[in-house]
């Protein structure tokens, strides 16, 4: 057995406690009819909300006794539990299922189903409200200790969201090669050095953990962790938001300067480019990659990432581009004043991403992704405004989005030496 399971089945002997809860799931044929499904959203969202646990499914709560679950709807179950932790709890929940056998009163291997949740970043809203586990039972948060607990995991903590450690990672988890970007050439990269970076940080249990710049820059796979960093990019066949008009669309995922570049890609690969012959052919290209780039990079680097289920959206049309970035402007900034003033709501990103080469074979006027002398905005008005003539445009959507226009050149806008 795994020693895992075993210590399992000694802490169902003992019973449900603060991080234990035991459910004893009744079927309808593959139809789960009981526990309710508002009720389990509840209990685990509450887990998230405290430090973390474990619901077993297919156990006795009243009289611990281990129960199973009927093998031959077991992964209907799992499906079950799934759907709630994606559907019912909000921002969705980040579960390990698990199925086990455990050793029933006759002693029989009977299946069960682990689900483990660990502590969130963010503060997690069920059908009931917002719980937090105390001792054996759930317990709706007062308006008081509900504050306080938006307070400990937003931005507006002494340390910075993305400076926070994520919980689940662990050091052996980084990416070596992608950490050893940001240390000096020769220099060992040791666990010292990777916590001066501060892409490790300790829990508040005292545990190493990965930051959550250092899941962004450092880890393959930032969106086990982060699944809503990350950039969706569409391109329309038109000039209007319409799903039977879209030409391409991804879903662009990895590392911060990875999705930065693919997205530069994604606009290359999709935007027109005019052609014209005063005396010899010149093109002219509907967007400037420049400015794009700056756009991109501007978007990961300050991005709210404490919005669960915020993504950075990317949407291409015949006659513009739209950018939209989670996060209201932070410390007083307004659209009008972005090009005058600069404020870093991530600062560590931030600095990691001015240590960020470009790569090679990328005519962007820059060596590394950020500049941090704040020439960002600067930049894409120019570029825009040399291309196509007219300014980007900055608004805000709901206080909670920033959204960015930048308009498209078109063949009628060339010279007419330009031409043919």
């Amino acid at each position: 057995m795994d020693p895992r399971d075993d210590q399992l089945a000694r802490r169902i002997r003992l019973g449900e406690d603060s991080e234990l809860e035991l459910k004893r799931v009744l079927l309808a044929g593959a139809r789960v009819t009981g526990p309710g499904r508002d009720d389990l959203a509840d209990e685990m969202a509450a887990f998230a909300n405290g430090r973390g646990g474990t619901c077993v499914l297919g156990v006795d709560d009243k009289t611990r006794e281990i129960l199973g679950l009927p093998l031959e709807h077991i992964d209907a179950v799992e499906t079950w539990v799934r759907q709630i932790c994606n559907d019912a709890v909000k921002p969705p929940l980040d579960a390990v299922i698990r199925k086990l056998e455990l050793t029933d009163s006759s002693g029989n291997l009977v299946p069960l189903i682990r689900v483990d949740v660990v502590r969130s970043l963010f503060v997690h809203k069920s059908p009931g409200g917002y719980f937090r586990r105390l001792g054996s039972s759930k317990r709706e948060m007062t308006p008081e200790v509900l504050a306080r607990l938006f307070q400990e995991r937003s931005q507006s903590r002494m340390i910075r969201f993305d400076e926070s450690p994520v919980p689940g990672t662990t050091p052996d988890e980084l990416d070596q090669e992608l950490a050893r970007r940001f240390i000096r050439d020769g220099a060992e990269l040791t666990d010292a050095m990777l916590r001066k970076l501060r892409i490790l940080a300790d829990d508040d249990d005292g545990q190493p953990r990965i930051s959550v710049t250092g899941v962004l820059m450092c880890t393959q796979e930032p969106q086990r962790w982060l699944p809503h960093a990350q950039i969706q990019a569409v391109s329309y066949a038109g000039d209007r938001r319409d799903v039977n008009y879209q030409s391409d669309a991804r879903d662009l995922e990895g590392p911060l300067d990875k999705q930065v570049m693919e997205a530069v890609h994604f606009v290359r690969r999709n935007m027109r480019v005019h052609a014209s012959k005063p005396t010899a052919r010149l093109e002219r290209p509907q967007f400037s990659e420049r400015a794009v780039f700056e756009a991109l990079v501007n978007a990961v680097a300050h991005r709210d990432y404490s919005m669960a289920g915020a993504r950075v959206r990317l949407h291409m049309f015949g006659d513009r581009l739209e950018l939209y970035v989670p996060g209201s402007l932070a410390n007083t900034l307004t659209p009008d004043s972005m090009q005058l003033r600069q404020y870093n709501r991530n600062e560590l990103i931030v600095s990691l991403l001015a240590r960020c080469p470009v790569g090679p074979g990328e005519a962007l006027a820059r060596t590394f992704l950020m500049d941090r002398r704040g020439d960002g905005v600067p930049i894409i008005i120019e570029e825009s405004m040399r291309l196509a003539g007219r300014v980007p445009e900055y608004s805000l959507v709901d206080d909670s989005e920033l959204r960015l226009v930048i308009w498209a050149a078109s063949e009628e806008e060339a010279t007419p030496e330009e031409k043919e």
